[in-house]
């Protein structure tokens, strides 16, 4: 056993390494030092597997030279036993807590209890290890990402409040950036798991060489991340990170051999201008991410203050939603759909509405918070049930064959319960498809074109009539006319003329539906509120009309009494 007795007394020296040398069981290889700084220089070049050093040294007393060996990790891998001329119980707890293993007065040294303190003292040291090295994995666990190595958010955050806390000294800012991977859930619900892991671990890869060496990164959950960004002085320094970030993404994923697309929406927030706490600041950045998603994905949006007014409505609205499907008292009304030709009814488009409740919510409101929580799936169904089964009770009670229009969102197209849901339903009622339009916008076709057109020809194939809503403003393509299976296009209510539409605005709306009419859709006019605008649709021979100057949406009792009055019931 190697020993290194670090004493300034030689005559101590001499008596413990002369009662070592009468062990007749064991060897000791027993080098000396005089000083503190001697024995750091010699453990500095030797292994040692204990060390007998005295408490009271002159320049470096023994306690200082235990804790200079436990702060190098190079000189803290060997046991200590302290002794010492004084036997005070407070001075042997003073070397323990130092970083010692044992104690041993000077006037009780003798061969057994020397050995027995080296022996104690090794095994307490080995145990001592184990535990640190214990320690050290436990904490790798709770601050470390097991998928991408990143830190974890408990360790983020408690690493975002220091630098939060040093940042208050100088002038520069913090940036907070919180990333979110675009359609990842689609990756794992389609690749498996195992692939969208392969996406996120290749993300990290690209996300860190974008980065500075000094930036934390850190995983939150999921899909997603979080940067902190210090020493800022000007927001350019950031947008030239997040934009390098969404570059990097440009480039499809290789997962098991085949090409995959996953974009990335970044959000910013700033300490102090947003928020000097982590908490805050970390939520901040999360809305300001949501509104880079809201604006369309793959891109970088910084926070501004009134995002958190738009974010707290929309989690009212969200929590408010879910009240009302529960209860089932959404309301729908009916608004009449005539002919051009003759004013005749031909159905009813079925409208949504809010409870008469407060608070109240418009559909503009309501509907794109219902599509993002995909609780417009549970809507849909509501309104497709209770408009069908209207259209059915009237079908019976007035003797006519009247249609029922249903709006379809972009999000219901891509649930593959849709059209079982449908078809269930008009078979439990005794429908035909061909009474039913299923009405859309053309932002449900930008999405995912494939999947689209796939569900939109089953649809037709079953009979159902495709009418494109809102024809004339935002996206409107005559490709989509031509891709999709549209039966009926609706020209936008924006689109009507009045008495102080310009000329250009008239020639517009009249090429628009004349065009429609020689690519043989039927054409309906929406928003009509004046008897000019109705003359003007039926100079063009369009052949559907629909708007408040015909008929107002109305409750199902009014829609009765208005049916009534038609059919002479």
């Amino acid at each position: 056993m190697k020993v290194l007795i670090v004493d300034d007394d030689v005559v101590d020296r001499k008596v413990v390494k002369r009662t070592l040398c009468a062990s007749s069981d064991s060897h000791h290889e027993v080098q000396e030092a005089t000083s503190a700084a001697q024995g750091m220089s010699l453990l500095s070049s030797s292994q040692f597997d204990v060390i007998l050093l005295d408490y009271r040294m002159p320049e470096v007393d023994g306690i200082e030279m235990v804790s200079d060996m436990r702060a190098k990790p190079d000189m803290g891998n060997t046991a200590i036993v302290m002794i010492s001329a004084y036997d005070e119980p407070s001075l042997a707890l003073d070397c323990i807590e130092a970083g010692a293993q044992d104690f041993l007065a000077k006037n009780e040294i003798t061969l057994s209890k020397l050995e027995k303190a080296i022996l104690f003292a090794n095994k307490r040291f080995e145990i001592e290890q184990r535990m640190h090295k214990s320690y050290l994995a436990v904490k790798k666990m709770a601050e470390k990402d097991p998928l991408t190595g990143l830190s974890n958010r408990y360790h983020f955050e408690e690493t975002l409040k220091i630098l939060i806390a040093s940042n208050k000294r100088v002038t520069s800012k913090v940036a907070l950036l919180a990333l979110d991977l675009d359609n990842f859930k689609h990756i794992n619900d389609t690749m498996g798991h195992a692939a969208g892991d392969k996406v996120l671990q290749q993300s990290v890869k690209r996300i860190r060489k974008c980065l500075r060496n000094n930036e934390g990164f850190a995983r939150l959950g999921g899909d997603e991340f979080a940067i902190i960004l210090g020493n800022i002085t000007s927001g350019d320094e950031i947008s030239r990170i997040a934009n390098r970030i969404l570059d990097s993404f440009k480039v499809a994923f290789n997962i098991d051999d085949k090409e995959v697309h996953c974009g990335v929406s970044i959000g910013v927030a700033l300490c102090p201008d947003d928020s000097v706490n982590a908490q805050t600041l970390l939520k901040c950045a999360d809305i300001a991410m949501y509104r880079a998603k809201q604006n369309g994905k793959n891109g970088v949006s910084f926070y501004e203050s009134y995002y958190q007014t738009e974010f707290n409505q929309r989690f009212l609205i969200q929590n408010e939603l879910i009240g009302v499907l529960e209860n089932a008292s959404f309301r729908l009304l009916y608004q009449p759909l005539f002919s051009a030709k003759d004013k005749s009814l031909l159905g009813f488009e079925a409208l949504i509405r809010w409870p008469e409740m407060d608070p109240h919510f418009t559909p503009e409101e309501f509907i794109p918070v219902a599509e993002q929580s995909k609780l417009i799936n549970r809507i849909g169904e509501w309104v497709i049930t209770t408009a069908f089964n209207q259209l059915s009770q009237w079908h019976r009670q007035f003797n006519t064959a009247l249609t029922m229009s249903v709006n379809i969102s972009a999000v219901q197209l891509h649930d593959s319960d849709l059209l079982p849901y449908l078809s269930h339903t008009l078979e439990r009622l005794s429908l035909s498809a061909n009474s039913v339009i299923l009405e859309i916008t053309e932002t449900a076709l930008i999405k995912d074109n494939k999947k689209v057109t796939d569900i939109l020809r089953v649809l037709s194939g079953r009979g159902f009539k495709i009418a494109l809503d809102d024809f004339g403003m935002g996206f409107s393509s005559v490709s989509h006319l031509m891709e999709y299976p549209i039966d009926i296009v609706k020209l936008d209510k924006s689109m009507q003329t009045s008495n102080e539409s310009s000329d250009k605005h008239q020639r517009i709306f009249k090429a628009l539906a004349l065009m429609l009419k020689t690519l043989d859709f039927v054409v309906v006019a929406e928003g009509i509120e004046t008897k000019e605008q109705l003359l003007q649709c039926q100079q063009f021979n369009l052949e559907r009309l629909q708007g408040n100057y015909l008929g107002l949406p109305l409750n199902k009792e009014r829609s009765e009494l208005f049916l009534a009055s038609i059919f002479d019931v």
